[in-house]
This record gives structure tokens, C-alpha cells and sequence, in this order.
């Protein structure tokens, strides 16, 4: 680690500050908390006087940065040691190396200094070849073959003339090949103008029918979206399609552009000299056989880093808004998990999420018990007082659904109101090592029913016991690098739980973990001490808890809530550090703190600016005169659910025109899915999302809203649903095939291409799944040609 204040540390710091649009000093304050442990929701909330208030995202792109130029750094100085080792690091190779601002400029300059095996030019330059390079270089007048001559020596490996030609060639294109100047220059010019090309390989074609859109495909690598890049590598990767990358729409004019490049940067031209067609015939060798490949694998994996980070965004976006999806608070639910003939599970857990109650009911195909299983849920919610009846959205939903409404119905004074809520992730919950430890003698079947209660209660308390991936909402998950995009969804749950806030006296040691500053261990040892000693009636109580210290109590403490304990700031955001500032404004004011909770006339009268010190600013008095105003504010929406069509229950059941509710499942590069109902969502392609022009989907749209849409098109064998918000658009004349309407409009390639799609975002089976495989929805007619993704947007999602 740099040392605070060295050069190479206030580098960095300027580097980032630049890049987030922050000052310098602000990025080192960040810096240098972040080393000491604090973390981000910590440093955003409680340490804006520091950071001069720099928010969640910028500390978030701060910290990703402060690894990458940190590694940066470890590496140049690995270089540093190699070539110095060499005895090759001269001052000029040196200052490059120091200037180098990227691990690939690092790497081109390191590169012919990288230890390897023994190549043709080593070999050649042993021979003393290399001066009969240097010579036709350096004088092309000169006839190859004779000057050549001279350096054929049987002895030394060089049998005639044509090898000592072919030496001295392979010495030019190593020389050229790692030229950083020359390899930096054609890196960028080939990410402006480069081309990627798919091809089927032979004999794929029925095999990797799914990706024939990309048969033949050719597109732009800068403007590429990024989720048709993951198909294609998808593609390459299951042999489907051989991929390639050339200089201009024109391949082999672009080759030839490219080779040009080599050669006036190597000073070499055709002029009628002797030499000059074997030199650039080493300059064509050089692109062709070395540079071409080395670029066309930089330039990949260059396109494929941004658009995983493009797709961890997706994901880590609509995970956000699934975790901070509207709770319906503290209500007794009924939990049905549906299923046909292993029956439909189900679970009661009472106001505090307690499990109270359990059953399974064979209320359809091949039982058909309906009239019992009304009985049996009857005497459940009479029994509990139930509230809520939460169903879960997999196979065999719109049949239980229907089976909650006649619930309803024939027990109307319980006043019961019905809510499909995805089960995403319920199975992996369900089998999870914390879900044998919460329930060690429940069947793992009905941990799911619970799983579905419970996260209509409270969405964020259930949804952080299951691996974030696990949940299933992403772009191409599994194309992607899985460390990065586990640290990134940890960021954002993290991010979400803190930004709510935790009873630290009924949360689990899941959702314990997620605070600020808590591990796995201590969040265990706050629930077995509280299991132990009874509720924390304060939060100073909690270094009470075993390797709960001073600091980590720093990092948490805001963030957990005591309701109805000794301190009524307890149940508030105010971190305990802050509680003088309160006691300020009451000594002022002679009034109690239970008066001055809630007392917003009172509050937005006092003037921050009264009540700061040396520690505390204006920034943070604000906060804390903000959250007295609410103290504990949850910034979670307010719960609403959607209802479905009665009647519209399976995608047979849909018509072009009709006008439904529903709940947007996933939102994608490309468009947005709706949970209508019918077991398969379907797509609002990206172009009928507004009357507006729309370049991200999460403009207008995120995972949870409800939104009512237009049907547009219906594909029953491919199960395909084409949706629009636009409840004016007209459906296309159902006599035109979707085959000659989409020829007449030149359809662009399918994206998403392949049995997982868009990566999990249908519902393929229970959480990686549950709806059965195929695709989301089909283009509107009207989508312009190059976003016609929906066509093929497979979204059947991995089975558990």
C-alpha cells in the first residue's frame, strides 16, 4: 500500500478525482478512510464533513478505481524490476514505463522484455542475422540475395540464402510486432474502425440453429450492444460460431489498410528499390501473422470486460430494486407455494415473520381436493388472523391464484387480499445451510412457502439470505466474470440494507452481516447474545456482544435500529456520535427529545449552521435535523400489488389489443420484461416503452413497477409475448406472418440468442427458472431494425 502522502499516492487520488469529478483532496480523505477500514455506506452517510460529501455511487467508482491503479502500480514496479534485471531498463524505456496509464500500454512496453521461449528471431540474432536486417532496413537499394549471401554460415544454422532471408524477416516482425508505439497506434485505430465477423462453423448449423441470425453476421465492435457481444462469445464458446476482427467493413481492403500502417511506421515504401518488396513483405507478415491476432485477442478481451461491466450493471440495477421493492409491513401472511403433484406447500408465518403454521394441499391436477384444500387454508387464516396471502409466481401460480380468490371470497370478513410475488431464489434458499439451521426439522419444500411469505413482509430482510446471483434478475450472469460480479451485487445489497436500516433486535444474521462493518461471526454473535440476554435496549449494549469493538461498533451503529429502548435516537439514523448534537439543540430549546421527534415546524426552524463544531458540520447537523423530522424513515416505496386478468391465466388466454396489468420482472439493455399472469413474461422491446425516445430501459422502468401494456403479438409454440406501453399502438394484421413481416422490414439479428437468453431473466424453473424455457417476447412491428432483440431473447433460466 502507498504511503498517504508519497507522490504515487496523490497520483492516484488526482487520477480518480478526475474520473469521478471530485477535488483531490476529497478522493485522498476517501482514500485514506477506506484504508482504515471504514466502508462505503459508512463514509457516505456519517463521513461527509471528511469526504466533502461525496455520495455512495462516486465512493463506489472511487474504490473499484483505487484496486485497479493500486494493481496497476504493483505491476509496473514488476516490470520495472524485469527489465532492470535484464540490465535493459534504459532512462528513455524507464520514463515510458512511469507514463504508461493502463495495464495494456504497460503491457506492450513490456513486452519485448517478457521472458519466453526461444522464437525464430532469437534464434536468427544467435546466427548473426540481425545486422542483415538492420542493413536492408536501413538501405533498401540493396539486393537482398546478395547482401544475404554473406551470412550464409552451415555452422551457425544458416544453410543459404533464403534462410538467412527468413532469419533476418522473423528479427524485423518480432522488432515491429512488440513495438508499443506501433501496437498502441493500430489497437486504437482498429477499436474505431474494426469489424467483428461470426461465421457457423461447419456441420453446426441445426445444432447452434439458435445463434442463425449470427450465421453470417458483421457488425462494428465500438458500437456493438453489449449484450449481442456475450451472445457471440456465448456462441464462439459452444463452437458454434468461429468469430473474427478486421480493420473496415471490407475485410480484406482493411487488411491491406492495416498493413500499410505497419509499413510508414517502419519506414518502408514501395519505391522501386531492390529490397523494398521483401520488406514489405515482412511488414505484411507482421500484421498477418503476429499483430492481427495479438489485437484481434486485446481488442476481445477489452470489449468483453465492458460489456460484463455493462451486464454486472444490468444486474446489480435490478437487484437494487428488487431488495428495496415496497414491504407490506408487519401483517400475518399466508404463504402457497404452488405446485400440481407434489402439491402446493404452504406456510403462515405470523406479524413478525415467525413461522407459526404449515400444511400441504392438493388442490389441482391429478387430486383435484379443492373443496378440501379451501377447508384446510380457511381454518389456517381464521386460526392466525391472517392478512396477506402471498403466492408464489412458478408453475401451477394463475391455478393457486384462482384458488386464493375463491379463499377470499368464502371467507370475506378476514378482509384478505391476495399478491403474486416471485420466487426467485426460493429453492436455493430452501436448500441453504442457513435455511437448515432456521428450520432443522421443516421439510426443505415448505422453507419455499416461507421464503414467499416472508418476502412480502419484508423483500430485503428475506432476499439477503440468498446468494445474490441465486436471485436470478441479470443479463448474461453466467458469461461473466463471477468474482466481479459477486463483489458488485455484495456492494449493492450491502448498499441496500444500510440504506434501510436494521432492528437489530428481530434481524437475522443474514441481514446483520450486510450492515456496515459487521462479519459473518459477529453478526452470529449479536443473535446468540441476543437469544441469550433478551433485546437490546440500547445500542451501547451491543459492545457487550464478543469482538464487537470500538471500531466495528463505529461502522454499524447508525445503521441499527432500537425501537421503544432506553434512547429514543436509537431507533433513528443518527449515528451515537453524533448524540451531542442533539443534546445541543435540547439544552437550547428546554425541551425533552421525545418532543422534538416528529415536531417539524420546531425542526425546520432551527438553523444547522447553530450547531457545528470541529467534528460536525453543516452537512451532518442537517442530516440529523432531517431525520429527526422522521426518525428511522424507510426509504423503501409504498406497497402496492398488481391484478391480474381473471380469466387470462395461460399465454392461450391472450389477444392481440388486450390491455392488462402487470409487474416488470427484469429490465434489460433492450427492453423490459412484465409479469402478466400467464406463467410467461413477456417483452416491452426498448422502442415501446415510451412515447419518447428511450436509450436506457431504467429511464422509465424498474424491477417491481407495476405498469399496464398492450398486447401486441403472440407466438404460442416459441411461448413469445410482444408487449407495449403504448396503449394506443395498433397490433399487427394478424394475417401477416411474423416470418414475411420481419423479411419485409429487414429484421436485424436476434440478440440474447441461446437457451439461457438474456441470462436469466425468464422463469425457467423455480428461481433460475419456474416458467417454463423460451423466449420473453418478440420486436414490435415498429422497432427499428438494428434493436430487434426480442425475437429471440431465450430467457428459459439455469435449473437448480
Amino acid at each position: 500500500m502507498q504511503q498517504k502522502n508519497s507522490p504515487l499516492a496523490l497520483h492516484i487520488a488526482q487520477t480518480i478525482a478526475a474520473e469521478i469529478g471530485a477535488q483531490t483532496a476529497q478522493a485522498q480523505a476517501a482514500i485514506a478512510l477506506l484504508d482504515e477500514g471504514a466502508t462505503v455506506p459508512f463514509i457516505a452517510r456519517y463521513r461527509k464533513e471528511v469526504t466533502g460529501g461525496l455520495d455512495d455511487t462516486q465512493l463506489r467508482n472511487l474504490e473499484v478505481r483505487l484496486t485497479y491503479l493500486r494493481e496497476l502500480e504493483d505491476r509496473r514496479a514488476a516490470v520495472l524490476a524485469s527489465i532492470a534485471e535484464q540490465g535493459k531498463l534504459s532512462d528513455e524505456l524507464k520514463a515510458d514505463i512511469e507514463a504508461a496509464d493502463s495495464k495494456a500500454r504497460l503491457e506492450d512496453l513490456y513486452l519485448p522484455y517478457k521472458p519466453k521461449r526461444r522464437t525464430r528471431a532469437q534464434i536468427a540474432r544467435e546466427a548473426g542475422l540481425e545486422p542483415l536486417a538492420d542493413s536492408l532496413l536501413g538501405d533498401p537499394s540493396q539486393s537482398p540475395e546478395l547482401v544475404a549471401a554473406g551470412y550464409v554460415d552451415a555452422e551457425k544454422g544458416v544453410a543459404d540464402v533464403k534462410a538467412a532471408l527468413e532469419g533476418a524477416r522473423a528479427i524485423l516482425m518480432e522488432r515491429w510486432g512488440e513495438d508499443a508505439a506501433l501496437v498502441g497506434e493500430l489497437r486504437g485505430w482498429m477499436g474505431e474502425v474494426g469489424v467483428i465477423r461470426a461465421r457457423v462453423a461447419e456441420g453446426k448449423e441445426e445444432a447452434g440453429a439458435k445463434y442463425r441470425d449470427y450465421f453470417d453476421h458483421a457488425e462494428s465492435l465500438a458500437k456493438i450492444p453489449s449484450h449481442r457481444l456475450l451472445a457471440l462469445f456465448r456462441a464462439r464458446r459452444e463452437e458454434v460460431l468461429f468469430l473474427d476482427l478486421d480493420p473496415g467493413s471490407e475485410a480484406e481492403a482493411g487488411h491491406v489498410l492495416a498493413e500499410g500502417r505497419v509499413a510508414k511506421h517502419a519506414g518502408v515504401a514501395a519505391q522501386g528499390r531492390a529490397a523494398d518488396k521483401w520488406l514489405l513483405d515482412a511488414c505484411r507478415l507482421t500484421w498477418r501473422a503476429k499483430l492481427h491476432m495479438h489485437l484481434l485477442l486485446d481488442l476481445f478481451n477489452q470489449a468483453r470486460e465492458k460489456a460484463e461491466a455493462e451486464a454486472i450493471a444490468v444486474f446489480g440495477d435490478n437487484l437494487k430494486d428488487l431488495m428495496l421493492a415496497a414491504p407490506a409491513g408487519p401483517k400475518a401472511v399466508l404463504g402457497l407455494d404452488p405446485g400440481l403433484r407434489t402439491g402446493v406447500k404452504v406456510a403462515v408465518v405470523d406479524r413478525t415473520g415467525k413461522l407459526v403454521d404449515t400444511a400441504t394441499i392438493y388442490p389441482h391436477e391429478p387430486k383435484r381436493q379443492w373443496d378440501q384444500s379451501l377447508h384446510v387454508l380457511r381454518a389456517l387464516c381464521a386460526k392466525h388472523q391472517v392478512e396477506l396471502i402471498a403466492i408464489g409466481n412458478g408453475t401451477a401460480s394463475r391455478e393457486t391464484d384462482k384458488l386464493a380468490g375463491d379463499l377470499i371470497k368464502l371467507a370475506p370478513e378476514q378482509k384478505m387480499q391476495k399478491i403474486v410475488v416471485s420466487e426467485a431464489g426460493a429453492s436455493v434458499y430452501s436448500a441453504s445451510e442457513f435455511a437448515a439451521k432456521e428450520f432443522p426439522g421443516l421439510d426443505v419444500s415448505l422453507r419455499g412457502a416461507v421464503s414467499i411469505a416472508r418476502r412480502l413482509q419484508d423483500p430485503l430482510a428475506e432476499l439477503v439470505k440468498i446468494e445474490p446471483k441465486a436471485i436470478g434478475v441479470g443479463q448474461y450472469q453466467h458469461d461473466v466474470d463471477q468474482f466481479r460480479l459477486a463483489r458488485a451485487l455484495d456492494a449493492r445489497v450491502e448498499d441496500c440494507v444500510n440504506a434501510v436500516g436494521v432492528d437489530v433486535n428481530t434481524a437475522s444474521a443474514s441481514l446483520l452481516t450486510r450492515v456496515s462493518g459487521l462479519s459473518a461471526s459477529v453478526a452470529e454473535n449479536i443473535v446468540v447474545f441476543r437469544d441469550a440476554n433478551g433485546a437490546f435496549r440500547n445500542r451501547r449494549e451491543l459492545l457487550k456482544v464478543p469482538r464487537l469493538g470500538e471500531k466495528t461498533f463505529e461502522q454499524c451503529a447508525g445503521f441499527l435500529r432500537i425501537a421503544d429502548g432506553d434512547q429514543p435516537l436509537d431507533a433513528s439514523s443518527v449515528h451515537p456520535e453524533a448524540y451531542p448534537v442533539v443534546e445541543r439543540i435540547l439544552q437550547r430549546c428546554g425541551r425533552e427529545v421525545k418532543q422534538v421527534i416528529g415536531d417539524t415546524g420546531f425542526l425546520r426552524g432551527v438553523r444547522a449552521e447553530d450547531y457545528t463544531d470541529d467534528t460536525f458540520g453543516v452537512p451532518t447537523v442537517r442530516d440529523i435535523l432531517k431525520e429527526l423530522e422522521k426518525p428511522g424513515r424507510d426509504p423503501r416505496p409504498e406497497f402496492k400489488a398488481a391484478r391480474f386478468a381473471e380469466g387470462v391465466e395461460a399465454i392461450k388466454d391472450l389477444k392481440p389489443g388486450m390491455i392488462l396489468e402487470g409487474v416488470i420482472s427484469n429490465v434489460a439493455a433492450f427492453g423490459a420484461f412484465v409479469d402478466i399472469g400467464v406463467h410467461q413474461d413477456g417483452l416491452i422491446h426498448i422502442s415501446a416503452l415510451s412515447d419518447r425516445y428511450v436509450k436506457d430501459p431504467r429511464e422509465v422502468v424498474k424491477a417491481g413497477d407495476i405498469v399496464k401494456v398492450r398486447v401486441l403479438e403472440v407466438d404460442i409454440a416459441r411461448k413469445r409475448i410482444a408487449l407495449t406501453r403504448r396503449l394506443d399502438d395498433t397490433p399487427p394484421p394478424a394475417a401477416e406472418s411474423r416470418d414475411e413481416r420481419g423479411h419485409r422490414e429487414q429484421r436485424g439479428p436476434r440478440d440474447g440468442a441461446g437457451p439461457r437468453g438474456g441470462g436469466n431473466a425468464g422463469r425457467g424453473g423455480r428461481d433460475n427458472g419456474g416458467r417454463g424455457a423460451g423466449g420473453g417476447g418478440m420486436r414490435p412491428a415498429a422497432a427499428p431494425a438494428d434493436n430487434a432483440l426480442a425475437a429471440a431473447f431465450a430467457r428459459a433460466r439455469d435449473k437448480n
